[in-house]
């Protein structure tokens, strides 16, 4: 039977369906995930997106075709993950402007609506690149361009979705890279996953769904020994590190002092490093880059107003992950190890240092980008260890972790450190011969003898505990305490350090971030080692954005 029309209903079916086929291939998709950096996740990031457009639809539940259409988009940017998810959330925000006002669509207003999104992708883009889920959309939306007399909305997807597999099937002639791997591009790969649980909800059909089952390579690559596609990538061809994600709330106040120019800014954030991708709407701008250093980003970001959502993810340790994963694959059967200890930490150089003291599992967070108890769960999945403890570094973490605490299947522990240094002095205590309850109690002792210092910098004006402190100050911040404040960063660090020594104080460490340089750092030793002649000072590159040094004394 022929569909001439579709109704909001049955565009919330094709949206669902289309969901749920992306998230029972989303482990396939990773697979294949080798552009614009072999980190694996492609799928993952679509398949976050789509359940986040799929939320807002249930949430409004409208039978309207074209407000199903806008909540489903409006849900897409709040949850765009990734350079997949961004731009997956450009094709449909285009498609939703195109059909706003239509209570049902036609094929005329679908192929008008595909053409419109490519459009909008597009324009978010910095730099396209051909063959990849840009080209896949676009060769599609040309098809729908050419079908627009068909009054079948079965046929026309029929033939779209032809022609999205198609163009699928041609991306390794226009990305070398995919060749070189012998995959096509995995972003390409998901929009045609969607557009087929599209067509079954049309034709009256069922995927059926093996949601969560572990990918089948041959069915994707047919690779020598069954590697993945990330197999085939060094790490050391990741050029920037960093996938980093910003959303901002615009606020009015600030916007007619600082005017945001959209054009202006995308151009402003190219000059910091790859795969960028800037959208905004009335109350939103999104933000994904490739960078080496997220501070930057986020810095920019945040003169148009509030920060709503933090994401940074280390792509080398993600792609490193995945090698380290294929060669050392064990059978199912092996026991897991006795203790792993997992934390929350920002910066490659901090990370580098929890590795050093025996750290397990890092999680990318902190301070504006708090993991979540799933985060927490995941972490603790992945160590597959009997006994875990639990570091979260910041006090607005401690909930997350101890709820995943009460949920995981093996023993958890948390040690509640509110910081960097704290987390640190808890490693030291750690003993693996001890027994998990034995640990936490030492662990959590070695909290009380460490004090925390930070350097970081106002992003505005303000007032605190009678302290004025203007927009772009530096903030000397002692456990939670503003005790010094200006526009020199040495002098605020000085003058913290002050604060800090007392007379039992015995080592000092040095944490500098990713604003700072090595010199930076020894400069201010040398002030420690000329006014505090017995303390001990270590230095080492933390990396971490947001504050110019972190500082532990002990």
């Amino acid at each position: 039977m022929a569909i001439n029309h579709i109704d909001g209903e049955k565009l919330t079916q094709m949206l669902l369906e289309g969901a749920a086929n992306l998230s029972s291939n989303s482990q396939k998709i990773d697979a294949l995930n080798v552009f614009p950096v072999p980190d694996g996740d492609t799928g993952t990031n679509m398949n976050l997106t789509m359940s986040s457009g799929i939320k807002e639809v249930q949430e409004k539940n409208s039978s309207h075709a074209g407000s199903v259409g806008a909540h489903f988009a409006k849900g897409l940017l709040m949850g765009a993950r990734g350079n997949s998810g961004v731009i997956l959330s450009q094709l449909f925000r285009g498609f939703s402007k195109a059909v706003e006002k239509e209570e049902q669509l036609s094929v005329e207003s679908l192929a008008s609506a595909l053409q419109n999104g490519v459009d909008t992708a597009y324009r978010a883009v910095m730099k396209p690149v051909e063959g990849t889920i840009l080209t896949v959309a676009k060769d599609a939306a040309a098809k729908a361009q050419e079908l627009q007399k068909e009054k079948d909305c079965i046929v026309f997807m029929e033939k779209v979705l032809e022609e999205a597999k198609a163009s699928l099937d041609r991306t390794p002639d226009l990305l070398p890279v995919l060749k070189e791997v012998g995959v096509v591009d995995s972003g390409g790969q998901g929009l045609v996953t969607i557009y087929e649980g599209f067509l079954a909800v049309l034709k009256g059909e069922k995927i059926t769904h093996n949601a969560g089952q572990a990918p089948s390579l041959e069915e994707l690559v047919k690779f020598e020994h069954h590697q993945s596609a990330q197999s085939h990538m060094s790490t050391e061809d990741i050029e920037f590190g960093y996938c980093t994600e910003v959303m901002v709330k615009f606020d009015e106040e600030i916007l007619r002092k600082n005017p945001y120019n959209e054009d202006e800014f995308r151009n402003k954030l190219d000059e910091y490093g790859d795969s960028l991708l800037v959208v905004s709407d009335e109350d939103l701008l999104k933000i994904h880059i490739h960078v080496e250093y997220p501070g930057t980003v986020i810095n920019e970001a945040q003169q148009y107003g509030s920060l709503v959502n933090i994401k940074v993810e280390n792509m080398r340790e993600q792609h490193t992950s995945i090698l380290s994963e294929e060669q050392n694959r064990e059978p199912a059967s092996e026991s897991p190890s006795d203790y792993a200890v997992i934390t929350v930490g920002l910066g490659s150089g901090v990370s580098e240092l929890f590795k050093g003291l025996g750290v397990k599992k890092i999680i990318e967070g902190g301070q504006t980008m708090n993991p979540s108890t799933q985060d927490f769960i995941k972490a603790i999945e992945e160590v597959n260890a009997e006994k875990i403890i639990l570091l979260p570094n910041n006090s607005n973490i401690v909930m997350a972790a101890n709820q995943a605490a009460d949920v995981a299947e093996v023993e958890v522990e948390v040690v509640p450190s509110k910081t960097l240094p704290q987390g640190m002095a808890a490693m030291l205590a750690f003993n693996e011969e001890h027994s998990l309850q034995e640990n936490a109690e030492a662990m959590k002792e070695a909290l009380q003898h460490v004090k925390t210092g930070e350097v970081t910098y106002a992003v505005r004006d303000t007032s605190i505990n009678g302290v004025d402190i203007k927009k772009g100050d530096f903030m000397g911040i002692s456990e939670k305490e503003i005790v010094s404040s200006g526009s020199s960063v040495s002098k605020a660090a000085k003058e913290l350090i002050d604060a800090l020594i007392d007379e039992e104080s015995e080592i000092l460490t040095i944490i500098y971030g990713e604003d700072r340089t090595e010199d930076e750092a020894h400069k201010l030793s040398d002030y420690i080692e000329s006014k505090f002649e017995d303390i001990e000072v270590e230095i080492h590159a933390g990396h971490q954005p947001l504050y110019s040094y972190i500082i532990s004394v002990e």
